[in-house]
C-alpha cells in the first residue's frame, strides 16, 4: 500500500497514536464483519468481499508495524462484535460490509485530523480513498444512495 501508515513516520504524538489505535480497532472489526459476511453473500459478491477483507488485513499489518515501531502496543482485536443489526441472508451481509467500511473510513479520518505527520496523513488518506471506494460498491449492493457520502468519515 502507497503510503502506508509505516511510511517516514517517525514520532506521533500521544493524540494521534491514540487514533491510529482506534483505526485499528476498526480495521479488526471490519475484518471480523467481512469473515460473518461471507457466510451469506452469494457466490457473485464472494470474490469482491475477500478481497476487500484482504485489503483490511494487509492495513491492519500495516497499522500494527507503524504503531510497534512508535513504541506502542498495537490493540488486539476482540473474539467477536456485536452487530447493528442481525446477519441472515445476503442483504444483511452487504448491510454489514457498508457498516464495517463506514466505520473504518470514521477512525481513518479521525487519524487524519489528529495528526500533523506529513506520512501519517497521507497514509491515513490513502486509507480513505481506498475505503471510500470499497464502501460506495457496498452501498451500491444494499441501495443506499448516494454511492459515496458528501464527506465520507462522518456520521
Amino acid at each position: 500500500m502507497t503510503g502506508s501508515p509505516r511510511d517516514d513516520v517517525a514520532v506521533v504524538d500521544a493524540v494521534a497514536a491514540e487514533a491510529l489505535q482506534d483505526a485499528l480497532a476498526a480495521e479488526h472489526a471490519a475484518i471480523w464483519c467481512y469473515t460473518l459476511a461471507l457466510a451469506f453473500l452469494p457466490p457473485d459478491q464472494i470474490d469482491q468481499a475477500r478481497q476487500d477483507a484482504e485489503a483490511h488485513r494487509e492495513l491492519r499489518g500495516a497499522v500494527e508495524t507503524t504503531l510497534t515501531d512508535l513504541g506502542e502496543r498495537p490493540v488486539s482485536a476482540l473474539p467477536a462484535y456485536a452487530t447493528p443489526e442481525p446477519v441472515e441472508d445476503a442483504a444483511s451481509a452487504a448491510a454489514l460490509a457498508v457498516v464495517a467500511e463506514t466505520d473504518a473510513l470514521a477512525a481513518w479520518r479521525s487519524v487524519m485530523e489528529r495528526t500533523e505527520d506529513r506520512a501519517l496523513r497521507q497514509a491515513a488518506l490513502d486509507a480513505m480513498t481506498d475505503g471510500t471506494l470499497r464502501c460506495a460498491r457496498w452501498r451500491v449492493v444494499v441501495g443506499t444512495p448516494p454511492a459515496i457520502p458528501v464527506f465520507p468519515g462522518l456520521p
